[in-house]
C-alpha cells in the first residue's frame, strides 16, 4: 500500500542562511518619479507558533523597473525561518530581500510578490523599496494604498455571464476605480462597486477577485476569490488550471468495499480532474496486470455499477476498467493514468533500468490493451526509491531513473500523460538527492511529491509528530522531514513548480501509550487502526479522536492514551493556499476511499485551489 512507505534522515534548506550574508549586499537605489513603486505587505497563514507573510511589488511608474530591494524592521522576537523568490538577508532585526535574477524586471503596471516564514507574532514596519517610500516613493509621500474590497458576491449566472458585487474599499485620499480579475487577469475597471463579466463559457469554472485604486494610481491588496460555475455542459478544465488528482486502489473493492460508483455518490468526480489507479505490478522488468479479478472481470449490479446498468456474463470487460470507463463517459473532464509500483510493487523497477525501451514497450502494451484502450489516458510510476531503500534497496544508480522516464516519453509520445510519485525526504543526502529528479523532468508532465508519511508508529517510542507537516517546526525530530523543504530541495535542483503537486493523505498516523497531548510526547507503540495498526482512516478519526490542535500545518489528537495526526478541510485549505503560493500544478491525495461518504477532504482540495 503506497502509505507504508518511509523517508531518512537529513535536511536541505529552501535558501541560503537568512543570516550572515550582508556582504551579498548591493547599495539600495532610489525612487525616481517616473520609475515609482509600492510595496505592500499581508500576513497569509498565521498557525500559532509561526505566520507565512507575502509581500508584493508593484511598479506604478512610467518606465520599466529593472530591480526592486524591500526592506523593513521587525519587531524583536519576530523574525525570518525561511523564503521563496526572493534573497532575505537581516541585519539584527532590519531585513533586506532583493529579487532574483528572474524577477527584477517590472513593466508599468506590472508586480511581483514574494513570501517567507516567520517565527514570532510581529509585523514590517520602518519599509522602504528602493530607497523610498513603500506606499509610493517621492510621488506620493505619504499616500497609503487603498484597502481590500469586500469579497465579491455572484448573482444572475448564466451560461455566459454573471454579475458580481461587493463593499467599498477604503482609502485616505479616496478610491478612484476599482480592477475585476478573472483568474487573476484585468478584465474590466469600473468605477461602481458592481460588474457583469460577459462572454464566458457554458460549464466552465471561473474565480473573480477586486482590487481598489486610489486617486494617486495606487493598488490595495486583492479581495477574497469568488468562484462560480456558468450553467451548461461539462467541459475539459481550461489549460492551466490546477492538477486534482485521487488515487483510487484496486484492492479497494474487497474489504473497504469501495467502488468506482462511490466517486458519483459523493460528488467527489465533478471536483477532480484526475485518477491514479494503483496499482500495476512490475515483474521480470515489465509491467503486468496485477489484480485481474478486480480490473477487468468482477461484475456489477445495475444498483452499483456508474451507469445503472448490470453487467452481463459474456460482456468483453467488467471490474473496475469498466467502470471507470462509464466514469469517463459522465463525467468527460477526468482523465484517468494507469500507476504502477508502489511500496509493495516497486522491488521489479531495478530489473526495469537495465532495459528502459523494452520496460516502456511492455507498460505501453499494458495500458493500451485493445480491450481497455480509451479508458486511461497516461501512465504513472511510483518507484519506492531510485538509488535508495524503501521495501527493499536499489542501487541502479543516480541516473537510472532518468533514463526510465525518457524512455517510456519516448514510447508513450507526446498525446498521453506520463507522471511519476516521488520520495518528498527534504534532507540533505537523502532520497531526493539519490536520484536526477532534476535531469526527468522534461520528460514528466508533474511529479506527485509525497509529501506525507514523514513520521509515524513505525517509531513505536515516539516522538509524536505529525506525519504531513507543511513546514518544519520547533522539536521536529527529523531537520527537513516536510513539506517545504522537500519543494525547495526539487526546485533547486531544476524542477519547475508547475511540474510538482502537493500530496495530501486522507488518513491518520497514530501512537498509544502516549501521555501529553502536545506534539513530541513518548509512546509504547502503534495505535490500534482498522486495516493495520498505527494507521486509520479520515472518515472514522474525525468522530473517533477529534482534533485537538494544530502543529506545522496538520491537525493532531489526543484521546484515550491515543496520539493522531491528519489533515482535516481546515488544514487542506491552509495547504492549498501555500501550494497556490508557491505555483505548484496542484494537489494530489491517498487515496479516496479514506475521504467522508459527502467527500469532504476532496470539497476542500477542490475549494483550495480554485
Amino acid at each position: 500500500m503506497r502509505f507504508r512507505h518511509r523517508l531518512a534522515a537529513g535536511f536541505a534548506a529552501l535558501l541560503l542562511p537568512l543570516t550572515g550574508l550582508a556582504g551579498l549586499a548591493t547599495p539600495a537605489h532610489a525612487a525616481s518619479a517616473s520609475t515609482t513603486a509600492t510595496a505592500t505587505y499581508t500576513r497569509t497563514q498565521d498557525w500559532g507558533s509561526g505566520f507565512e507573510g507575502k509581500w508584493t511589488v508593484k511598479n506604478t511608474g512610467t518606465t520599466t523597473l529593472s530591480s526592486w530591494t524591500v526592506e523593513w524592521d521587525f519587531p524583536s522576537g519576530t523574525s525570518v525561518t525561511s523564503a521563496w523568490d526572493a534573497d532575505v538577508t537581516s541585519s539584527g532585526s532590519h531585513w533586506t530581500a532583493r529579487n532574483k535574477s528572474w524577477n527584477g524586471s517590472l513593466a508599468p503596471g506590472a508586480s511581483v510578490s514574494f513570501g517567507f516564514n516567520g517565527s514570532g507574532s510581529g509585523s514590517p514596519a520602518n519599509c522602504r523599496l528602493n530607497g523610498g517610500s513603500c506606499d509610493g516613493g517621492p510621488s506620493v509621500p505619504g499616500d497609503a494604498a487603498p484597502s481590500a474590497p469586500g469579497t465579491p458576491t455572484a448573482s444572475g449566472v448564466t451560461e455566459t455571464s454573471v454579475k458580481l458585487s461587493w463593499s467599498a474599499a477604503t482609502d485616505d485620499k479616496g478610491i478612484k476605480n476599482y480592477d475585476v480579475l478573472r483568474g487573476g487577469s484585468k478584465v474590466a475597471t469600473v468605477t461602481g462597486t458592481t460588474y457583469t463579466d460577459t462572454g464566458l463559457t457554458a460549464g466552465t469554472d471561473y474565480s473573480y477577485t477586486v482590487q481598489a485604486r486610489d486617486t494617486a494610481d495606487q493598488t490595495g491588496p486583492l479581495s477574497g476569490a469568488v468562484a462560480v460555475r456558468t450553467s451548461g455542459g461539462v467541459v475539459d478544465p481550461p489549460p492551466g488550471s490546477k492538477v486534482k488528482l485521487g488515487y483510487f486502489t484496486e484492492w479497494g473493492v474487497y474489504g473497504r468495499n469501495y467502488h468506482v460508483k462511490n466517486l458519483v455518490t459523493s460528488g467527489s468526480a465533478s471536483k477532480i480532474t484526475h485518477i491514479n489507479y494503483a496499482f500495476g505490478n512490475v515483474k521480470n522488468g515489465q509491467c503486468v496486470l496485477d489484480d485481474s479479478y478486480a480490473a477487468t472481470d468482477k461484475a456489477y449490479t445495475a444498483d452499483q455499477s456508474v451507469s445503472g446498468t448490470a453487467d452481463t456474463w459474456d460482456q468483453p470487460l467488467r471490474g473496475n476498467f469498466n467502470q471507470l470507463r462509464q466514469l469517463k463517459a459522465k463525467y468527460p473532464h477526468i482523465k484517468v493514468l494507469y500507476s504502477f509500483g508502489g511500496w509493495t510493487y516497486s522491488g521489479g523497477f531495478g530489473q526495469a533500468a537495465q532495459n528502459p525501451a523494452a520496460f516502456a514497450k511492455s507498460c505501453k502494451a499494458v495500458v493500451e490493451d485493445p480491450r481497455w484502450a480509451d479508458v486511461f489516458d497516461g501512465i504513472d510510476i511510483d518507484w519506492e526509491y531510485p538509488n535508495a531503500c524503501g521495501l527493499t534497496c536499489d542501487t541502479s544508480g543516480p541516473a537510472a531513473f532518468r533514463n526510465l522516464m525518457s524512455a517510456l516519453r519516448a514510447e508513450f509520445g507526446p498525446d498521453y500523460l506520463v507522471t511519476a510519485a516521488i520520495t518528498a525526504d527534504g534532507s540533505s543526502g537523502g532520497k531526493i538527492d539519490a536520484a536526477d529528479y532534476g535531469g526527468a523532468a522534461p520528460y514528466l508532465d508533474w511529479y506527485n511529491v509525497m509529501t506525507y508519511d514523514y513520521f509515524g508508529a513505525f517509531d513505536k517510542d515516539g516522538p509524536t509528530a505529525p506525519h504531513s507537516p507543511l513546514t518544519s517546526y520547533p522539536g521536529i525530530p527529523q531537520a527537513g522531514f516536510n513539506s517545504a523543504d522537500a519543494v525547495a530541495k526539487l526546485k533547486s535542483k531544476g524542477v519547475p513548480s508547475a511540474k510538482l503537486l502537493l500530496g495530501i493523505g486522507f488518513y491518520g498516523r497514530g501512537w498509544t501509550g502516549v501521555t501529553q497531548s502536545a506534539p513530541g510526547g513518548a509512546a509504547t507503540g502503534a495505535a490500534p487502526g482498522t486495516y493495520e495498526a498505527g494507521i486509520e482512516d479520515y472518515k472514522v478519526l474525525k468522530n473517533s479522536c477529534p482534533a485537538t490542535g494544530t502543529v506545522a500545518g496538520t491537525a493532531y489528537a489526543y484521546c484515550g492514551g491515543n496520539w493522531w495526526s491528519y489533515d482535516t478541510p481546515a488544514t487542506i485549505g491552509t495547504k492549498m493556499t501555500w501550494a497556490k503560493n508557491q505555483n505548484l500544478g496542484g494537489a494530489f491525495f491517498w487515496e479516496f476511499s479514506g475521504d467522508t461518504s459527502n467527500g469532504e477532504l476532496v470539497t476542500a482540495i477542490n475549494d483550495g485551489l480554485k
